[in-house]
């Protein structure tokens, strides 16, 4: 294909990528909970005249290009939910929307730039329906729910897609997928070929004492006391007790649950949190670590106390190194070679490793920080304040097309 003709088809949609990117941020829907979104995509895949399976894993959407030529089947795949954040920001097309989580009142926005991801691979589905004629195999457009994490109680995302069937069904051989980033410039492009995003798990503990009133502490067992020395002491698990010279990791608590009055100490406390590695045993030394402090601290007290984790959790995602060293070429040619940069290991996590673990997969980061702006103080991706250099939708509309062209032509 001539590279001014391809150049042109993706041109044609670049303006319908920012619009549907903006409405998609102006009406935000958590996991499991996409179905205006779900709507929007399908009804434009079918007027590109492609067949269309919606309602996998409660709202995804899945559409078939088949060239009629053989070829390889690629899987090019985007997240659809957003987070339950209050914007903060002040783009006219700001979000407003409110919605529960956990029982809870909460705002509802695209603080991790997902609206951008379905938005990129709606335009990028229309580019590549107009070169069919010069394509050969199959694509198959994955638009993913619950990336994000199920509610409780609820099962979601890559995991359930691939239970469901839909690689089974399909059978790529390749699979691939970007993210908008805020640790990168506008204009730049960050990958890593092995592994790139972490092991995430959550985790849960109960530390249980005996409930007395507060004025008379020495007739209970505190477990609030009990929770304060927990949290203090577990951050020598990570910095005094794990060798982090090879891969880094992190033990975060991020709820605590306590006492319903004042006056009252309770009989438990409850604590919820992530834990975040890249190898299985560094994984197993943590829970194993975790598990000993909290029980040991606990009944130095008189009290008792539990860790557990969740048995849903997202693997590392790993890029398959052959692929992205067949891939590098095409992200250099759309963003410029000096641009495309090698980044460190991503503590975060990506629940595309599920699709990563089926097939050799490939997995990239677009900048969405204004160029001056400084993207190591930008606020990152899920904070209230998270922004969006709509500037960075062209290039990864080129560089996911790009990488579906260059491999299925290859």
């Amino acid at each position: 294909m001539h590279a001014a003709d391809l150049e042109a088809r993706i041109k044609a949609v670049d303006a319908s990528v920012v619009e549907w990117r903006r409405d998609f941020h102006r009406n935000p829907e958590l996991s499991n909970r996409e179905t205006r979104t779900a709507k929007i995509v399908a009804d434009h895949l079918q007027k590109l005249g492609l067949p269309v399976e919606t309602g996998i894993a409660k709202t995804g959407v899945v559409a078939l290009l088949d060239t009629g030529k053989p070829g390889p089947t690629i899987a090019l795949r985007a997240d659809m939910d957003a987070l339950p954040v209050v914007e903060r920001t002040d783009v006219p097309f700001k979000s407003v929307a409110k919605s529960s989580y956990r029982g809870e009142a909460v705002g509802v926005m695209h603080a991790c730039g997902h609206d951008s991801h379905i938005a990129v691979l709606m335009g990028a589905a229309e580019a590549l329906v107009r070169m069919k004629a010069d394509l050969k195999g199959r694509i198959l457009f994955v638009f993913q729910p619950a990336e994000e994490g199920a509610p409780p109680g609820e099962a979601g995302g890559a995991s359930v897609m691939l239970k469901e069937g839909l690689f089974a069904r399909y059978k790529p051989e390749a699979a691939f997928s970007w993210h908008a980033w805020s640790g990168l410039r506008t204009g730049e492009i960050g990958y890593r070929s092995g592994p790139f995003f972490a092991d995430s798990n959550a985790w849960s503990a109960t530390i249980t004492g005996r409930q007395t009133h507060g004025s008379a502490p020495w007739k209970g067992i505190d477990p609030i006391v009990v929770t304060a020395q927990i949290i203090n002491s577990m951050q020598t698990i990570v910095s005094r007790q794990t060798d982090i010279t090879d891969n880094p990791a992190v033990l975060t608590v991020g709820i605590i649950e306590g006492g319903v009055r004042y006056n009252i100490i309770p009989d438990k406390v409850g604590l919820e949190g992530t834990l975040r590695t890249f190898t299985p045993e560094q994984k197993r030394k943590i829970v194993a670590s975790a598990t000993q402090l909290f029980a040991k601290t606990a009944e130095a007290s008189g009290a008792t106390a539990t860790f557990e984790l969740d048995p849903y959790y997202n693997p590392v995602t790993v890029n398959d190194p052959e692929l992205t060293a067949r891939m590098l070429p095409s992200l250099r040619r759309v963003a410029g070679a000096g641009n495309v940069k090698e980044i460190p290991l991503v503590t975060g996590s990506e629940d595309f490793a599920y699709f990563a673990r089926e097939v050799p997969s490939f997995y990239f980061a677009v900048g969405v920080t204004p160029a001056d702006r400084d993207p190591v103080t930008a606020p990152a991706n899920h904070s209230p304040l998270f922004y969006l250099d709509e500037r960075a939708l062209p290039l990864a509309t080129r560089a996911f097309t790009a990488v579906a062209v260059d491999y299925l032509m290859k």
